[in-house]
């Protein structure tokens, strides 16, 4: 018979490493892309002082993707994340509807999407809601200042 509860604590892992890696890819691409490039997309859509709000957005999805990944202070790092979600979701994505894939055509180049919905958005918070009342599972550097602090307490 399954250790159900043993597999449970494991199923935190995936969602961690997804959620990390996907924020550090968007951080990645909008760097590579240049923090002026997004900046420009900021200000058309209204954002003020969008040359900081880039970078901001930039440093928080690599910074707090790497500490999700990583599963190190994982309950601060969702904060700002779940800000830049909610800011994208209702200043970019809601007038889309919920569908993140919209297909629009399909042409000799391949498949043509139109933009996305807040569909990813309410994955990604509803993932790292799962993290915060969870905990970040296995592999993760907050269980290990876990069992230091714990450690601590018991031989004091």
């Amino acid at each position: 018979m399954l250790d159900t509860k043993r597999l449970q604590r494991w199923s935190l892992l995936p969602l961690r490493l997804i959620v990390g890696y996907g924020f550090m890819a968007h951080g990645y691409a909008k760097l590579v892309r240049g923090p002026e490039v997004f900046a420009a997309v900021l200000q058309a859509i209204g954002v003020p002082e969008a040359h900081l709000m880039s970078w901001a957005t930039i440093i928080i999805e690599l910074a707090g993707g790497a500490a999700i990944l990583l599963g190190a202070f994982v309950g601060f790092a969702i904060v700002p994340m779940a800000a830049v979600l909610v800011t994208a979701m209702f200043t970019v994505h809601l007038p889309y509807g919920f569908s993140s894939i919209k297909l629009q055509a399909i042409t000799a180049h391949g498949p043509q999407f139109g933009p996305p919905g807040y569909e990813v958005d309410l994955l990604y918070l509803a993932c790292m809601a799962t993290l915060a009342m969870a905990g970040p599972g296995p592999f993760a550097v907050d269980s290990l200042i876990n069992k230091d602090s714990d450690h601590e307490c018991s031989t004091n």
